[in-house]
């Protein structure tokens, strides 16, 4: 037994180790450099730069790959497709300014993100400059969300309200055409303003990336990712809005971030039921030393991730002005299983509503549409366990621990070495043994 005990000791310690030493492999990009001038591209923010762009990365991938520089300057495009072995480099003062036509995106069925690469190899986006996916054209807005002169100015681009009117949508706009017969069509084409999927070797460092259709950075099912010193923004009330989602990824770093969003911050997702379950988990990911404003949560696992959490380490966050804190959240037919997470030395103020929140009932609510109630099927069900965490400080928030579910559904969960200051309740559990605490301060007024 004592040796059984020792093995296991050993065996946990080297899984914490390993995602605390993530380190992913970075892109190999050949030192040859082009500007994107060199293939017609304009920089008045009128001239429509997508075949310029095409033309210049077709080119780069023929010879090999390389660096393909935007210079300062507006350079309004419709969608970017990367290759192996390019870097996609925005210069300081460069904005890459996508269209508010959605003609310049549709292909007669579907709607490609503004940035894409899919079964690549050594990617990379990097630089000074600013990527912006003029969200405010694709996304629908809340009339609750937004004041009496920002309803009038998006009322003044045309568009359609909702029979209640608590909604308007970007469809029959004054100056650009529909993509769909019906405002809830059109809503089902927005896109993401980055999505990498199936590569290996990715690195995005240094850019501005703001105001996305839907989410802003979506690595999914890659290998090797590097996200570094990123500043991602929108409004927020942006519907959708979230920060970075990273789905099924292994070895992933963000690292030196800041996130100000109008939907989830820094998101790990996993796949729905058994299609997820197949493509694997997210495993062996860093999140450290990153700052998290305004988001539904500042670390979201959910609340998709049937092929699981592995090994995920988050240190040296702050999160200020959020409204969860640490967001756990999924349901049946869309959970599965967390390991090895660690979670330390997390700073929040200004916490909405909860500081550690974990919710297995999470029901979607998409924009005019109806909730889509989680289901009680016993398939696919989530199960938060084998989470740590500890050192985390934070002033102001309604809750400070809440876990809805039950024992099968939220247990070895623990929280230690903590400081809450809460402004209406310490704990909200359903069953107590869900959650083991440890040095624990509860505070209020």
């Amino acid at each position: 037994m004592r040796k059984l005990i020792t093995f296991s000791f050993l065996l946990l310690a080297a899984c914490v180790l390993r995602a605390q030493e993530v380190r992913p492999a970075l892109p190999g990009i050949p030192d040859k450099s082009v500007s994107i001038l060199d293939f017609g591209g304009v920089s008045d923010g009128v001239e429509l730069n997508t075949a310029a762009f095409a033309r210049a990365f077709e080119a780069l991938s023929k010879e090999g790959g390389g660096h393909l520089v935007v210079p300062a300057g507006v350079f309004l495009t419709g969608p970017i497709e990367l290759k192996s072995g390019t870097d996609l480099h925005l210069e300081r003062g460069a904005i890459i300014l996508f269209s508010p036509d959605k003609k310049d995106f549709f292909d007669g069925k579907k709607v490609p993100p503004c940035i894409s690469a899919s079964k690549q190899h050594d990617v990379s986006i990097s630089g000074e400059g600013i990527i912006d996916g003029n969200g405010a054209w694709w996304r629908p807005v809340k009339r609750s969300k937004v004041s009496d002169t920002e309803w009038k100015a998006f009322k003044r681009m045309g568009g359609t309200l909702s029979p209640d009117e608590s909604l308007w949508y970007p469809f029959g706009l004054k100056h650009y055409e529909d993509i769909a017969p019906t405002y809830s069509a059109q809503e089902k084409l927005r896109t993401h303003l980055i999505r990498i999927s199936d590569c290996e070797r990715v690195s995005v460092s240094g850019v501005i990336i703001q105001n996305a259709p839907k989410f802003h950075l979506v690595p999914q099912r890659c290998s090797d990712v590097t996200v570094q010193n990123v500043f991602v923004r929108c409004p927020w009330n942006a519907q959708n809005g979230d920060g970075i989602d990273v789905m099924q990824c292994v070895r992933v770093l963000i690292s030196g971030c800041t996130v100000d969003v109008g939907d989830d911050g820094i998101c790990l997702k996993g796949g729905v039921g058994q299609k997820g379950l197949e493509e694997g988990p997210c495993k062996d990911i860093l999140i450290e030393n990153n700052i998290v404003f305004h988001a539904h949560g500042g670390f979201v696992i959910g609340s998709e991730f049937s092929g699981g959490m592995q090994n995920i380490t988050v240190r040296n966050n702050v999160f200020s002005g959020t409204d969860t804190g640490l967001r756990f959240k999924s349901a049946p037919e869309r959970g599965g299983l967390t390991q090895n997470i660690r979670i330390s030395d997390i700073s929040m103020t200004d916490i909405k509503d909860e500081a550690i929140v974990f919710q297995t009932d999470y029901a979607d609510r998409p924009a005019g549409g109806k909730e889509k109630k989680a289901s009680k099927k016993d398939a696919f069900v989530p199960e938060f366990t084998d989470i740590a965490i500890s050192g985390v400080v934070c002033r102001g928030c309604h809750t400070a621990i809440r876990a809805k579910g039950t024992l099968e559904t939220v247990h070895g969960i623990s929280v230690s070495d903590c400081v809450f200051f809460y402004t209406d309740k310490a704990t909200d559990i359903d069953v107590p043994e869900m959650v083991k605490t440890k040095n624990v301060r509860m505070l209020s007024y």
